[in-house]
């Protein structure tokens, strides 16, 4: 288990890079945190230092699933949001277990909507926030 501490938010951009180091050959990444936690923050500061343009990002609420790709190395980076889902079944027509199969990264948020269909080397990220409104992530595989 791994954490990192972004202490406000100036320091996003340092811990998207330090948690982009650590990513290795992991590809399915489960973002897990109340509402307002900044798990779309996080994501969003993740891709840019994945090589994303930051004005492409946004969040998929309502789309579900949005499509980036990392203009460093052509890598393609799928961010979900599963908050809207009603159930399992609409996600898998979607086409999720393809998407986690493709060898994309895959960053997800509200994880637990989809949890029957997580791949087994899924990477848990919990985003805590601290008394102070700092933020701690906690990573485990």
């Amino acid at each position: 288990m791994k954490t990192i501490t972004i202490p406000n938010i100036d320091a996003l951009p340092e811990a998207a890079r330090e948690f982009a180091g650590l990513m290795g050959d992991n590809t399915v990444f489960a973002f897990y945190g109340d509402m307002g936690a900044g798990k779309t923050t996080f994501i969003n500061a993740l891709c840019e230092a994945l090589g994303v343009d930051p004005e492409e990002t946004a969040s998929p609420t309502f789309a579900l699933v949005n499509e980036y790709r990392s203009d460093t190395t052509a890598e393609l980076i799928y961010h979900f949001d599963f908050y809207r889902i009603d159930d399992l079944e609409e996600a898998i027509d979607m086409g999720i277990e393809d998407y986690f199969d493709s060898g994309a990264v895959c960053l997800i948020e509200w994880p637990e909507k989809v949890a029957a269909a997580l791949p087994a080397d899924t990477v848990s990220v919990k985003i805590t926030v601290n008394d102070d409104d700092s933020r701690t992530l906690t990573i485990s595989e």
